[in-house]
Protein backbone atom coordinates (compact mmCIF):
# COMPACT_ATOMS: atom_id res chain seq x y z
CA UNK A 1 0.00 0.00 0.00
CA UNK A 2 2.67 2.47 0.83
CA UNK A 3 4.63 1.74 -2.30
CA UNK A 4 1.46 2.37 -4.31
CA UNK A 5 1.20 5.69 -2.36
CA UNK A 6 4.78 6.31 -3.56
CA UNK A 7 4.38 5.58 -7.04
CA UNK A 8 1.30 7.72 -7.50
CA UNK A 9 3.03 10.65 -5.86
CA UNK A 10 6.01 10.30 -8.21
CA UNK A 11 3.80 10.30 -11.21
CA UNK A 12 1.89 13.31 -9.92
CA UNK A 13 5.14 15.06 -9.13
CA UNK A 14 6.80 13.97 -12.44
CA UNK A 15 3.35 15.33 -14.45
CA UNK A 16 3.59 19.07 -12.66
CA UNK A 17 6.92 19.16 -13.56
CA UNK A 18 6.40 18.01 -17.24
CA UNK A 19 3.63 20.61 -17.33
CA UNK A 20 5.33 23.67 -15.54
CA UNK A 21 8.12 23.45 -18.02
CA UNK A 22 5.26 23.01 -21.12
CA UNK A 23 4.44 26.46 -19.58
CA UNK A 24 7.77 27.69 -19.13
CA UNK A 25 8.36 27.06 -22.66
CA UNK A 26 5.40 28.32 -24.57
CA UNK A 27 5.35 31.96 -22.58
CA UNK A 28 8.71 32.19 -23.43
CA UNK A 29 8.59 31.66 -27.12
CA UNK A 30 5.24 33.71 -26.93
CA UNK A 31 7.26 36.85 -25.31
CA UNK A 32 10.31 36.10 -28.43
CA UNK A 33 7.76 36.04 -31.02
CA UNK A 34 6.07 39.30 -29.95
CA UNK A 35 9.43 41.33 -28.90
CA UNK A 36 9.30 44.57 -30.83
CA UNK A 37 13.12 45.97 -32.43
CA UNK A 38 13.73 49.18 -33.34
CA UNK A 39 13.09 49.58 -37.23
CA UNK A 40 14.84 51.70 -39.86
CA UNK A 41 13.18 55.39 -39.93
CA UNK A 42 11.62 55.29 -36.85
CA UNK A 43 13.32 57.91 -34.50
CA UNK A 44 13.60 58.10 -30.44
CA UNK A 45 11.31 60.85 -29.37
CA UNK A 46 13.18 61.92 -26.76
CA UNK A 47 16.13 62.02 -28.86
CA UNK A 48 14.60 64.75 -31.05
CA UNK A 49 14.16 67.34 -28.46
CA UNK A 50 17.51 69.42 -28.98
CA UNK A 51 18.12 68.89 -32.45
CA UNK A 52 18.88 71.69 -34.57
CA UNK A 53 16.79 73.56 -37.49
CA UNK A 54 18.51 74.88 -40.10
CA UNK A 55 17.22 76.76 -43.14
CA UNK A 56 17.64 76.22 -46.96
CA UNK A 57 21.00 78.27 -47.03
CA UNK A 58 22.31 76.15 -44.30
CA UNK A 59 21.57 78.61 -41.34
CA UNK A 60 20.86 77.94 -37.78
CA UNK A 61 17.31 79.02 -37.40
CA UNK A 62 16.26 77.14 -34.05
CA UNK A 63 16.27 73.93 -32.33
CA UNK A 64 13.63 71.58 -31.64
CA UNK A 65 12.31 72.16 -27.65
CA UNK A 66 8.99 69.33 -27.56
CA UNK A 67 7.12 66.68 -29.54
CA UNK A 68 3.45 67.38 -29.30
CA UNK A 69 1.10 64.46 -29.92
CA UNK A 70 -2.20 64.21 -30.94
CA UNK A 71 -4.60 61.32 -29.00
CA UNK A 72 -4.29 58.56 -31.78
CA UNK A 73 -0.49 59.52 -30.90
CA UNK A 74 0.74 60.81 -34.25
CA UNK A 75 2.79 63.54 -33.75
CA UNK A 76 0.62 66.62 -34.42
CA UNK A 77 3.31 69.62 -34.08
CA UNK A 78 6.77 70.18 -33.06
CA UNK A 79 7.89 73.37 -30.66
CA UNK A 80 10.88 75.35 -32.55
CA UNK A 81 12.83 77.72 -30.03
CA UNK A 82 13.97 80.51 -31.48
CA UNK A 83 16.41 83.27 -30.71
CA UNK A 84 17.57 83.59 -27.11
CA UNK A 85 20.58 82.82 -25.09
CA UNK A 86 20.53 79.30 -23.10
CA UNK A 87 16.92 79.00 -23.20
CA UNK A 88 16.35 82.43 -22.23
CA UNK A 89 13.75 84.79 -23.96
CA UNK A 90 13.13 82.31 -26.73
CA UNK A 91 10.15 82.32 -28.98
CA UNK A 92 8.27 79.60 -29.21
CA UNK A 93 6.16 78.08 -32.23
CA UNK A 94 4.26 75.61 -33.28
CA UNK A 95 5.48 74.01 -36.67
CA UNK A 96 3.75 71.07 -38.47
CA UNK A 97 6.22 67.71 -38.15
CA UNK A 98 5.52 66.84 -42.47
CA UNK A 99 6.86 70.81 -42.97
CA UNK A 100 10.16 69.84 -41.48
CA UNK A 101 12.73 67.93 -43.54
CA UNK A 102 14.34 65.59 -41.66
CA UNK A 103 18.36 64.64 -42.50
CA UNK A 104 20.13 62.50 -41.20
CA UNK A 105 24.23 63.42 -42.84
CA UNK A 106 25.82 66.49 -40.49
CA UNK A 107 25.38 69.78 -41.67
CA UNK A 108 28.32 70.14 -44.60
CA UNK A 109 31.08 72.81 -43.79
CA UNK A 110 33.36 73.61 -46.79
CA UNK A 111 36.67 75.43 -45.72
CA UNK A 112 38.85 76.86 -48.80
CA UNK A 113 42.57 78.48 -47.62
CA UNK A 114 45.13 79.26 -49.51
CA UNK A 115 49.29 79.24 -48.55
CA UNK A 116 52.38 79.78 -49.84
CA UNK A 117 55.16 77.61 -49.24
CA UNK A 118 58.39 78.35 -49.91
CA UNK A 119 60.04 76.99 -53.10
CA UNK A 120 62.19 74.77 -51.32
CA UNK A 121 59.37 73.56 -48.29
CA UNK A 122 57.23 70.54 -49.30
CA UNK A 123 53.42 71.48 -48.97
CA UNK A 124 51.16 67.82 -47.69
CA UNK A 125 47.41 67.95 -49.11
CA UNK A 126 44.91 65.22 -48.06
CA UNK A 127 43.82 63.37 -50.80
CA UNK A 128 40.09 62.14 -50.86
CA UNK A 129 41.60 58.32 -50.27
CA UNK A 130 43.02 59.20 -46.86
CA UNK A 131 46.66 59.86 -48.11
CA UNK A 132 48.62 62.55 -47.86
CA UNK A 133 50.60 64.24 -50.95
CA UNK A 134 53.57 66.30 -50.54
CA UNK A 135 54.04 68.82 -53.47
CA UNK A 136 56.39 71.83 -53.64
CA UNK A 137 55.14 75.46 -54.46
CA UNK A 138 51.99 77.17 -53.59
CA UNK A 139 49.00 74.77 -52.24
CA UNK A 140 45.46 75.43 -52.19
CA UNK A 141 43.62 72.98 -49.70
CA UNK A 142 39.99 72.83 -50.16
CA UNK A 143 38.44 70.41 -47.00
CA UNK A 144 35.05 69.02 -46.82
CA UNK A 145 34.25 67.81 -43.31
CA UNK A 146 31.27 65.11 -43.18
CA UNK A 147 30.41 62.20 -39.94
CA UNK A 148 28.13 59.89 -40.78
CA UNK A 149 26.86 58.27 -37.36
CA UNK A 150 23.09 59.82 -36.83
CA UNK A 151 21.54 57.04 -38.14
CA UNK A 152 23.01 54.53 -35.27
CA UNK A 153 21.51 57.11 -32.82
CA UNK A 154 17.82 56.89 -33.79
CA UNK A 155 17.29 60.20 -34.25
CA UNK A 156 18.17 62.17 -37.41
CA UNK A 157 20.68 64.72 -37.27
CA UNK A 158 19.06 68.26 -38.04
CA UNK A 159 15.89 69.62 -39.37
CA UNK A 160 15.34 71.97 -42.05
CA UNK A 161 12.67 74.34 -42.59
CA UNK A 162 11.99 76.63 -44.82
CA UNK A 163 12.03 80.06 -43.07
CA UNK A 164 14.47 82.69 -41.65
CA UNK A 165 15.02 83.00 -37.97
CA UNK A 166 12.75 86.45 -39.08
CA UNK A 167 9.77 85.05 -40.46
CA UNK A 168 10.03 82.18 -37.03
CA UNK A 169 9.76 85.25 -34.66
CA UNK A 170 6.83 86.85 -36.49
CA UNK A 171 4.74 83.49 -36.04
CA UNK A 172 2.49 83.11 -32.75
CA UNK A 173 4.11 82.42 -30.12
CA UNK A 174 3.39 78.59 -28.45
CA UNK A 175 1.81 78.34 -25.03
CA UNK A 176 2.46 76.03 -22.52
Amino acid sequence: MISRCLAIALLAAAWMTDTASAQTTTNQAASTTSAATHKEGEWRASKLAGINVYNEANEKIGDINEVILDRSGKVANVILGVGGILGLGEHYVAVSFDKLKWVDQPVTSTTASTTSAPANAPATTPAPDNTTRTTTGAATTTTTTTTTIASKHWYPDHAVYNATKDELKAMPEFKY
